[in-house]
């Protein structure tokens, strides 16, 4: 073995910039490209943000401006302003800002004063100007580089802090940032601080009622069992209703962040709801049943919050402050007073409540032998060895693992085994794992949970993604589908959708589903080699390797090598995320998709129908000896 050496001179101090920018996922999760909700870009809106909401919290200003344009962001807040002699130090000195006073900044998001730091050294133009008493001050970076300093000059302005940022493409590779992931940012804000007004673009976000607010826009009043139960209090506010979907769906937050992967609070929200509704019946309900179809939102205010990473997606916190009550006891002792004494002066609430958990109760009763055998079988299965190549780090990890990685463990769902095959030969075995589908996937429209273990493939999905009782034990951050780009894997793709839609909602509406566009062509000659995505680059890559190229269309995913395929599924990896947007109701799509075929939806196929076609002298070209041509055979075909 090679000695190697190790004297003083391999010892290197890094300054604060280089550090975030060798280190980014420490400070800001994983990078992506914006195409899910937790990719850095919105990290870096966020911490700007926060800032802005912080100083509407302490009474200072009652809106915020944002505009988000090629991939440049301007928030514009009318709080204070930043001190203007601290200016340059507040957004590029670690450990230097207002928020370890605790009295200036008692229930602050960001405590750490490392946020703007980290957006400054992670953007290749970063711009503050603080205008603060008649008086104003800029300052412009590039990649945390002081860039240009002015002096304190005179301004008519109103108060407040304008940040401008562009983040950095050599490490943002491709990046996009996503309107409706934004604004689905910015409500949370507005929701949480109620009477906030924000712009976005061309459009004004404004809550009355907090939570209720959230609920109600989520969710329409057809689907609920009952109104919305709205209780608020001295930093906590919550509201809860039961739904028709499986599951539970929940949103947490902590002040005015957004928990996405939940915490102490929200554990402590879904024990109080349990125990406070046995002891109004006085029955010993299971809690399975309790907590079956929840909506609900929570939102707590502590001091000194402790979260589990920089990106701030799960709380750690005991308590509410360095002298105040456990955070569980905080909770429970809330919800069992207030939400017993809202149930006594609502009784037909009480009633639903109580409908509903025995509802959930015999169909847990009626599915109970199945899901025995079912778990059985996928044992039998071997399930870790046959149908999936899992990975070595996963998003539910309860060891101590880079945050960053947990973020990036992905399983691609596929079927066929020269498809799954190319993809388990390409993958990152850290982070990426394989689930290879038998066969097309049942329709479930309309069906109840029991098909789940009905079917063996569905059956051994859900245990290989571990969300059988919930999105907690999610061992997969992306769930990818990965079908061909034809007409069986387009259908393949639907049926999948119409499974997590229909048994797995909250996986969707939180953000963790998503499709892999894989290139329909290969253009090359014998120096350049381009993948393309459509007819589109198709055209543009011929034309730059000036006509003479050899095109290859790939008909299916076996048909792309391992070694091209690295590419695919690695740094160039393209993701369409399976987004919901505000209310939609999940039952009337698959019903309009998946349903009967109903006139509504041939109508619409019809209407909206594209087919290319070879035109000779103005006619089809006609297909086969019946004489019909294309466009009859898929009219014909649709209106079946």
């Amino acid at each position: 073995m090679a000695q190697v050496n190790y004297t003083e001179d391999n010892i290197r101090s890094l300054d604060w910039k280089e550090h975030i920018r060798l280190r980014p996922g420490m400070y800001i999760g994983k990078l992506g490209d914006g195409s899910a909700q937790d990719d850095g870009i919105y990290v870096l809106l966020k911490e700007v943000l926060d800032n802005s909401i912080d100083e509407y919290v302490m009474g200072f200003g009652r809106e915020i401006k944002i505009q988000v344009k090629d991939g440049v962001a301007v928030i514009r807040d009318y709080g204070r302003g930043i001190p203007l002699g601290k200016v340059v130090d507040c957004v590029s000195k670690i450990n230097t800002g207002g928020k370890y006073d605790s009295k200036a900044f008692k229930k602050s998001v960001g405590l750490n004063g490392v946020g703007t730091k980290a957006v400054n050294a992670l953007s290749s133009y970063f711009k503050v100007q603080a205008i603060r008493d008649g008086k104003t001050k800029v300052a412009e970076f590039s990649n945390g580089e002081l860039e240009n300093e002015s002096k304190i000059v005179k301004s008519d302005d109103i108060n407040g802090t304008e940040v401008t940022f562009h983040p950095d493409e050599s490490i943002f590779k491709n990046y996009k940032f996503r309107a409706e992931y934004i604004e689905n940012q910015l409500w949370n804000y507005a929701y949480l601080n109620a009477g906030l007004r924000i712009h976005f673009n061309n459009k004004v976000l404004y809550s009355k009622d907090g939570l209720l607010d959230l609920l109600s826009n989520k969710t329409k009043p057809e689907q609920l069992r009952y109104p919305i139960i709205h209780l608020k209090g001295d930093d906590i506010e919550l509201a809860l209703t039961h739904g028709n979907q499986y599951g539970e769906e929940y949103y947490s937050f902590v002040n005015g962040q957004n928990t996405t992967q939940g915490g102490t609070h929200l554990g402590a929200f879904r024990e109080a709801i349990v125990k406070t509704i046995r002891d109004h019946f006085n029955k010993n309900y299971d809690a399975r049943d309790i907590q079956s179809s929840i909506i609900g939102a929570i939102s707590v205010r502590v001091e000194e919050p402790v979260f589990e990473s920089q990106t701030k997606t799960k709380l750690g916190s005991q308590t509410v402050g360095p002298d105040g009550p456990t955070l569980r006891s905080f909770v429970m002792d809330f919800v069992k007073a207030n939400l017993d004494n809202y149930l006594h002066k609502n009784v037909e609430v009480a009633k639903a409540i109580q409908k509903r958990i025995v509802q959930s109760e015999r169909e847990r009763k009626e599915i109970s032998g199945i899901k025995k055998l079912a778990n059985e079988r996928a044992k039998k299965a071997n399930l870790h060895n046959k149908k999936l190549r899992d990975c070595r780090i996963h998003y539910n990890d309860k060891k101590k693992v880079d945050e960053e990685l947990k973020l990036a463990s992905s399983i691609f769902i596929t079927e066929g085994d020269s498809a799954s095959g190319s993809i388990t030969k390409a993958r990152d075995v850290k982070t990426q794992a394989v689930f290879s589908l038998r066969g097309k996937p049942l329709n479930c429209y309309n069906m109840t949970k029991k098909v789940v273990y009905q079917n063996e493939e569905f059956n051994l999905l859900q245990h290989a993604l571990n969300i059988e009782d919930g999105l907690e034990g999610l061992r997969y951050n992306k769930v990818i589908i990965a079908t061909d780009a034809d007409v069986d894997g387009m259908h393949i793709r639907l049926l999948l959708l119409t499974f997590f839609l229909q048994f797995f909602p909250d996986l969707v509406k939180q953000g963790h589903l998503f499709i892999l566009e894989t290139p329909l062509f290969r253009v090359r000659d014998k120096k350049k080699t381009f993948y393309c995505y459509s007819e589109e680059e198709k055209a543009k890559a011929v034309e730059q390797l000036r006509g003479k190229a050899e095109i290859t269309r790939f008909k299916g995913l076996g048909e792309i090598s391992p070694s091209e395929f690295e590419d695919f599924i690695g740094v160039s990896i393209r993701l369409e995320p399976v987004y919901l947007s505000g209310n939609t109701d999940i039952n009337e799509i698959l019903s309009y998709y998946m349903g009967k075929n109903t006139p509504e939806r041939q109508k619409f196929i019809i209407n909206n129908l594209k087919v290319e076609l070879l035109d000779v002298d103005g006619e089809d070209v006609v297909l086969d000896k019946s004489k019909k041509t294309r466009k009859q055979e898929v009219l014909e075909e649709v209106t079946a």
